[in-house]
């Protein structure tokens, strides 16, 4: 064996022990004679190092700390579970997303600070045997970093500038999300969904893991079982948040309504039985208006949520009413930043899926919901998250998160 190869081996070997430590430890400067420390965080990924920079980076080292002039992307392996963060800034005020475009940090005005957040790691994989079966290919290429073995981070600022990350597993409380394309991690701008930016308004205490999916009903997200896995991974002290509806009302099947009712039901009882708390959330309204008011689009379904929230005595966030609140706040022309669009009068305006503007105030609303409901997640929320009132949302203007890189002009699954 050469040195050459001798010195691949030793560094690989390096790689691997410190992947596989407790604690994983990204940092400048590139020299340390600290044991265990991965001291390349500027490296380009590749599955046999197990970390790195995704393709696209030029991350440059320099006084301690990496530098960028365009937002990067940098990923670890781990295991699937519960993760603390812990990023020591080098600059500007960063922004930080994980997995698909989850919000984890908002842009403040220190910098040079530590600051800590939680991501969950999943696979498709269902504990006791069987995998969740993923959309093809939106979920398995597209999306393939929302079911795969990295921990992947956004850090995005005009020029970010990073210190250090610091990953470590953790055993905290999760609260699972099922639910649609409203709901789910959207994976490209210009599109977003309340459940990516509810992170932003959680302590770094407990886990959000967002299971929801584009175009998903009650009746596909059983068959593809995607409830099984958030059961299966389900611990005591759990929540699972639950809004669907935009897909269900347009089945042609009479004995649709009824089935999503007793749906929502037996996810309920199952829930409890593993010791979490079922949490049911009526489905936003689209944006269509007469006059100055909000039209109902969503049919009965609404209702049928609120109705099985009283009869199995469960947590209830009445999102449908906060929307309509919250839109008719803006007004018909107003409430269009809430949504995905490319002009305020683009024929093909959609009008149900929403802007990262519109997302963030949408999960403002869930967690003003949490604390009407009196539920004990309440206890997790950031200092800032309350209080908030629908009929004052933020103004756009003030919409404090910059795009992520990569936009798509492929609508979300589902209307």
């Amino acid at each position: 064996m050469t040195a050459r190869h001798l010195l691949a081996l030793l560094t690989a070997l390096t790689a691997a022990s410190a992947l596989h430590a407790e604690v994983m430890r990204f940092e400048f400067p590139l020299v340390s004679d600290q044991p265990g420390r991965n001291n390349r965080p500027d490296l380009p990924y590749t599955e046999q190092r197990g970390y790195g920079v995704e393709p696209g980076a030029d991350v440059v080292p320099g006084n301690n700390r990496g530098h960028s002039e365009t937002p990067f992307f940098f990923s670890a392996n781990v295991p699937e579970g519960n993760y603390r963060v812990t990023i020591q800034q080098g600059g500007p005020a960063l922004t930080v997303k994980a997995e698909l475009r989850r919000l984890m940090l908002a842009p403040e005005k220190e910098s040079l600070t530590s600051r800590s957040f939680i991501v969950n790691v999943r696979t498709p994989a269902i504990p006791g045997g069987g995998k969740v079966s993923l959309k093809q290919p939106r979920e398995s290429v597209d999306e393939a970093w929302a079911w795969d073995n990295r921990l992947t981070l956004e850090f995005n600022a005009p020029h970010p500038s990073l210190g250090s990350i610091e990953i470590e597993p953790v055993q905290v409380p999760t609260v699972f999300i099922l639910g649609d394309s409203t709901v789910c991690d959207q994976g490209k701008e210009p599109y977003a969904s309340w459940g990516q930016m509810l992170p932003r308004f959680l302590k770094p205490e407990v886990a959000v893991a967002n299971h929801a999916e584009s175009g998903e009903t009650l009746r596909s997200s059983t068959g593809a079982k995607r409830i099984d896995k958030v059961i299966a991974e389900m611990k005591k002290g759990d929540w699972l948040l639950i809004q669907y509806g935009h897909n269900d009302m347009k089945s042609k099947d009479p004995s649709a309504p009824a089935e999503y009712k007793a749906t929502l039901k037996q996810w309920v009882a199952r829930t409890r039985e593993k010791g979490g708390t079922p949490v049911l959330i009526t489905p936003m309204n689209r944006h269509r208006f007469d006059g100055a008011k909000v039209v109902p689009t969503l049919g009965d379904y609404p209702r049928m949520v609120r109705e099985a929230a009283a009869e199995e005595k469960a947590a209830l966030i009445d999102l449908n009413a906060m929307s309509a609140t919250l839109y008719e706040a803006l007004g018909p022309e107003g409430s269009i930043a809430l949504f995905k669009h490319d002009s305020d009068h683009d024929p093909k305006f959609d009008a149900t899926h929403h802007s990262p503007y519109g997302a963030f105030e949408l999960a403002r609303c869930v967690a003003l919901g949490m604390k009407q409901a009196g539920l004990d997640l309440a206890t997790h929320l950031t200092t800032d998250a309350l209080p908030f009132d629908p009929a004052k949302p933020d103004p756009a203007s003030a919409f404090p998160i910059p795009p992520s890189p990569g936009r798509t002009k492929v609508r979300p699954l589902g209307d």
